[in-house]
């Protein structure tokens, strides 16, 4: 089998929903015109059964099959992200400083393509529950959504997510058992010196020159406090201090990002990056302070459910255009959440090249609209078919 049919058909009304939700944008939880217009959609396609307003503009629909079962979950985030767009595309964002950069305006319209097509065919048995979530791009709104309850309040035992890849061969899927993105943490190091004149540093307490020494310090962690074959990335984002050529400010900020998969590597980081701060800042006569804050956790897909969503990607694109042992990548995801309260799978889309993701000048392939909404759609029918379950 190939991309379905009447789902291909739908191209030009895939098209017209993506960029209906691309010129749109909305932030967060914050999802008014969103929500509503994926709602109006449900309603269209004649699916009654619909829950508003979880994690605040989240909404969960459940379609009905031919035949008593289990329910399977397919998400879709929705939110966009707080930059300015340059695509110069006709339908580009009409919200300053606001746009569809990392292509949940596409994930939404898959997601929306499959609900019409299962709406009108039923062929499955069990129930489907379909979950668009806000707040992905740093709300944490898969983990508000699972706080919630939505997996015991709508039953479901299985749960698959899709993320669009620029750069990856148009079509193809890519996916892997275990770990396929990490937990993301942040830091914040709060330096405290004396200021004074920039002509006389012996009369200050420079935080900028114990800021630089932090940031050096910090490199070791990777380079020396890890065994080099567990992934880690620590990466300084952050340097805020001063205010004019001639004066030593009197205090100095260093942020960054920590990646990781292991539990045990993200004690480590948290613990040595205390340790450098405490350490550097009395070599330089400062004062120093650490926050450390857990983020996401790694996305981890259940190996069962993993190579069973291969199959259904191969039963779409064919098994040339499937990697089911990708490997990980050091991004983050919030589906993390729901893959750690039921079992699933995570896969990403190849979508051609392009801008990369968040960048100012991305938009959504289209192309790839009615091969991912396909995907969610036989995932449902193989894995409960009405001849009993197969995944």
């Amino acid at each position: 089998m190939a991309v379905i049919n009447s789902i291909a058909a739908l191209g030009p009304e895939l098209r017209a929903w993506r960029h209906w939700l691309h010129r749109n944008p909305e932030l967060q939880f914050d999802l008014p015109r969103t929500a509503g217009f994926v709602v109006e959609r449900l309603r269209e396609f004649g699916i009654t059964e619909i829950h508003e307003g979880i994690a605040t503009s989240g909404v969960v629909a459940i379609i009905e099959g031919r035949a008593p079962g289990p329910t399977i979950g397919l998400r879709a985030d929705m939110d966009a992200l707080p930059i300015h767009e340059t695509s110069g595309v006709p339908y580009a964002s009409e919200t300053a400083g606001q746009m569809h950069a990392c292509g949940h305006d596409g994930h939404t319209t898959m997601l929306l393509g499959a609900a019409k097509y299962l709406a009108e065919t039923r062929n499955f048995a069990g129930r489907v529950a379909l979950i668009f979530q806000p707040a992905e791009e740093g709300g944490g709104g898969g983990e508000v959504m699972v706080q919630e309850g939505i997996m015991d309040r709508f039953e479901i035992s299985q749960v698959y997510g899709i993320h669009n890849a620029p750069n990856f061969a148009e079509g193809q899927f890519y996916t892997t058992p275990g770990p396929i993105m990490a937990a993301v943490d942040t830091f914040h190091i709060d330096i405290t010196g004396q200021g004074g004149h920039g002509a006389m540093p012996h009369e200050t307490r420079d935080p900028i020159t114990a800021a630089l020494g932090i940031g050096a310090a910090i490199q070791t962690i990777v380079s020396r406090n890890h065994y080099a074959m567990d992934e880690l990335v620590v990466s300084i984002t952050q340097i805020h201090a001063g205010s004019a050529d001639n004066i030593i400010p009197g205090t100095a900020f260093v942020g960054g990002t920590v990646r990781t998969f292991d539990p045990k590597v993200q004690d480590m980081v948290e613990r040595r990056l205390s340790e450098i701060t405490q350490g550097q800042a009395a070599s330089y006569g400062v004062t120093a302070t650490c926050r450390y804050e857990r983020g996401y956790p790694a996305t981890v897909n259940n190996a069962d459910k993993a190579a069973f969503a291969a199959r259904v990607a191969e039963d779409v694109v064919g098994a040339g255009a499937v990697t089911p042992n990708t490997g990980r990548e050091m991004g983050a995801e919030d589906f993390s959440y729901m893959l750690n309260a039921r079992p699933g799978a995570y896969l990403f889309l190849g979508a051609g090249p392009g801008p990369v993701l968040h960048h100012e000048s991305y938009d959504f392939n289209d192309a790839i609209a009615p091969i991912g909404a396909s995907f969610f759609a036989r995932a449902v029918e193989l894995a409960q078919p009405l001849d009993g379950p197969v995944g």
